[in-house]
């Protein structure tokens, strides 16, 4: 039972294996705020979101949700949940301002309080090195276009596991790299806004080498205990009908939107299809001997983040296009059901469709849902309150759905519901709100919406209703 005194079960509920998981999760330049402040230096967000016209209403990170000073507060909201686990971002700049070089000290003591204060509320901590802030002054010499920018990753991950591997149980070393490469040097919507295809497969491949060899520098200086994981958005692709084009539309997304990272992380290969599917940008040329193998250094799990399915058909995409050699081939078509504020489609099974296919395509491997949520359009009414019944929806039937898939053998672990607090939303500015907590940015006040109740009862009781939310 949470300070939330949940209520007791009179349902028939849908029980989660012991040990489950139970956790929320967050991005440093989402949240954190302080963005020039005790020796941190911009980021790639920080140059994208004051460019004009790049995010909607100008908004900016530096002050966000203001969680760098008010961290004592949301662990406290956290421990009222109830929650497991955190799985939050440690922001590159915040710690090696330069991307490489001399480490902040004032930095890495944000990060100590963080993950001791977490301890110290019984909560476990989940590190995510990479949450896409790049430091500004690696972009400034090519970014993930260049494998330099690999390495410096690799030498921030042992900065960060000698100064905290002693307490952060869990390590992930990338958070969804298709949105860095493709939506950051493909169709430049997400920083650094650069659209060359090339620069995006570049990119892919030199994220899939930096978290080989941060995952290399993480077992050199980690205890045995402590996990190693890598965390993709992977995509739920269904062909708009059972035509050999449309089915051969979705091979290739599936190719340049889950295959690019899963074959070099667990097979230690390049997918043959996207080679050829890729042929008039590049001859991969850039993938030197030993990359490959290195990419598929050994990890404890692999973390799952999934908000909708995605439903193609021959044809062609908008440019620029995230979607490196399928752009010409490929046309995204309307989901069927209702939809979220971002205008994604609802559809829990296109999670426990990925869940399925990961436990027949990689046995032995864990899976954990490291983000999953919605956006809708929330506000305190007059007495102050937040209802979000649209969410509490969602979050059911993907429980739901999740629930579904262990029973059917799925290795799932553990569940992390994006996101704590409403925050900053990427190119969405503060537009968007995907928080179980509802935060006023101009007062920074912290309201539990009702779906955090609910959510703090179904940790409580360790499980969902079977007959609904």
């Amino acid at each position: 039972m949470t300070a939330l005194d949940a209520r007791p079960d009179t349902s028939t509920v849908l029980r989660f294996p012991q040990g489950f998981r139970w956790g929320t999760a967050t991005a440093a330049y989402q949240i954190e705020g302080a963005a020039a402040e005790d020796g941190r230096t911009p980021s790639v967000w920080d140059t994208f979101s004051r460019t004009p016209g790049k995010v909607r209403n100008g908004d900016t990170g530096d002050i966000a949700a203001d969680h760098y000073h008010r961290l004592d507060e949301d662990i406290a909201l956290m421990r009222r949940l109830g929650v497991t686990d955190y799985r939050f971002s440690i922001a590159w700049p915040r710690v090696v301002p330069t991307g490489s070089g001399p480490v902040n000290a004032k930095g890495l003591d944000f990060y100590r309080r963080l993950v001791d204060g977490l301890s110290e509320a019984g909560i476990r901590p989940v590190a995510t090195l990479y949450h896409w802030d790049l430091p500004q002054e690696l972009e400034d010499a090519g970014g993930w276009t260049e494998r330099e920018t690999a390495y410096r990753f690799a030498e921030y991950a042992g900065v960060m596991a000698d100064a905290l591997g002693d307490r952060v149980a869990t390590w992930t070393t990338l958070n969804e790299p298709w949105c860095a490469a493709f939506l950051g040097y493909g169709n430049g919507v997400h920083a650094p806004g650069r659209t060359d295809a090339l620069a995006s497969l570049r990119a892919a491949h030199h994220l899939n080498l930096a978290h080989g060899l941060a995952a290399r520098a993480l077992r050199g200086a980690l205890p045995s205990s402590a996990e190693v994981s890598l965390t993709l958005n992977l995509h739920a692709v269904r062909a708009l009908s059972e035509s050999p084009e449309d089915r051969d539309a979705a091979r290739r997304i599936d190719a340049v939107g889950n295959r690019i990272f899963l074959d070099p992380v667990f097979h230690g290969r390049l997918p043959e299809d996207l080679v050829r599917d890729t042929a008039g940008i590049t001859d991969w040329s850039f993938v030197e001997d030993g990359d490959l193998a290195t990419a598929a250094a050994p990890i404890d799990s692999l973390g799952i983040n999934y908000y909708s399915p995605a439903v193609v058909a021959a044809g062609a995409s908008e440019s620029p296009s995230p979607w490196a050699g399928a752009e010409r081939h490929v046309r995204f078509e309307p989901a069927p059901g209702p939809r979220t504020a971002m205008d994604w489609p609802v559809d829990a099974d296109g999670l426990y469709e990925l869940l399925v296919r990961l436990r027949d395509e990689l046995p032995g491997v864990p899976l954990v849902v490291t983000e999953n949520g919605a956006a809708y359009d929330d506000y305190a009414d007059p007495s102050g309150n937040v209802k979000d019944p649209e969410r509490v929806d969602y979050l059911h039937a993907h429980l739901a759905a999740v629930h579904r898939a262990l029973a059917d053998g799925a290795d799932v672990r553990g569940y992390f519901l994006w996101s704590l607090l409403d925050n900053f939303e990427w190119a969405y500015g503060y537009s968007k709100r995907f928080g179980i907590v509802h935060v006023d940015f101009a007062t920074q006040r912290r309201t539990l919406k009702d779906s955090a109740r609910w959510y703090a009862e179904v940790i409580a009781r360790g499980g969902i209703a079977a007959s609904g939310a």
